[in-house]
């Protein structure tokens, strides 16, 4: 529950109550008085509590979740998150990314299975027509709350990666401990509407947007380690990227 001083509020003043409650929650997690992975109360309790109406605490709420401070969880309600990830346009993993910004990285691993190279994956790998490619399907999470569904494909000399291993471990950190190091990649940003078992699986609304990535990155010898599709909660993650004038 929210502590009593920080939903104080000016009735009389010029400032939006909405504004004011936003503001009181956001430096209370700011703060570390409401830590990541506390509950909020719903709109219903806010309001009585409150004596404001639910559209009020509703947009308060929203003013939050665009930041990336607080999230909705289907089945857990309002939760508080450690903000949203900043993602620098470069050759790093999600796993990295997360523990660079404090936060605790989980795999839940979807699907692993090796299958036989369709002509897409020859375009993408280098690989021949029907070789064994490794298809992996996983939902990445920071700090409990989903973030990002990864389906990545490797090349034959990576099937034997196993569950334990891809739960334990970051794609590219488990790369690097068999040698491989990673140089370069052609990497392709875009966004689209989140299908029905995306939007489950992300705790998102039905059909709701999201970031994609598409990435096929080359090792130091030029040769393709892995091609992957990515697609991220846009309230939670974000690409930066710096642009240089000539």
């Amino acid at each position: 529950m929210l502590p009593d001083s920080v939903l104080l509020t000016d009735r009389s003043g010029p400032v939006p109550l909405y504004f004011q409650i936003a503001t009181g929650i956001e430096q209370a997690i700011r703060s570390g008085d409401l830590p990541a992975g506390a509950r909020l109360e719903n709109e219903i309790a806010l309001s009585e509590r409150l004596g404001l109406s639910r559209p009020t605490i509703r947009r308060a709420i929203q003013e939050l979740v665009d930041k990336g401070l607080i999230v909705r969880r289907r089945g857990i309600g309002t939760q508080v998150v450690h903000g949203s990830v900043t993602r620098q346009v470069e050759l790093t993993s999600l796993w990295e990314d997360l523990e660079r910004t404090g936060q605790h990285p989980t795999t839940t691993l979807l699907r692993r299975e090796v299958i036989e190279a369709d002509q897409r994956m020859v375009d993408a790998l280098g690989v021949e027509l029907g070789s064994p490619v490794l298809h992996l399907r996983r939902l990445r999470g920071a700090d409990g709350v989903p973030v990002s569904i990864l389906e990545n494909y490797l090349p034959e000399d990576f099937t034997d990666l196993t569950e334990e291993q891809l739960r334990q471990h970051g794609l590219y950190q488990l790369l690097r401990m068999r040698g491989v190091t990673m140089r370069v990649a052609r990497q392709r940003i875009g966004a689209r509407r989140a299908t029905p078992a995306e939007s489950k699986l992300l705790e998102i609304d039905r059909n709701g947007p999201l970031l994609t990535m598409d990435r096929t990155a080359y090792d130091a010898s030029g040769k393709a380690a892995e091609f992957g599709h990515h697609c991220y909660r846009p309230d939670l993650y974000s690409f930066e990227i710096t642009l240089v004038g000539h």
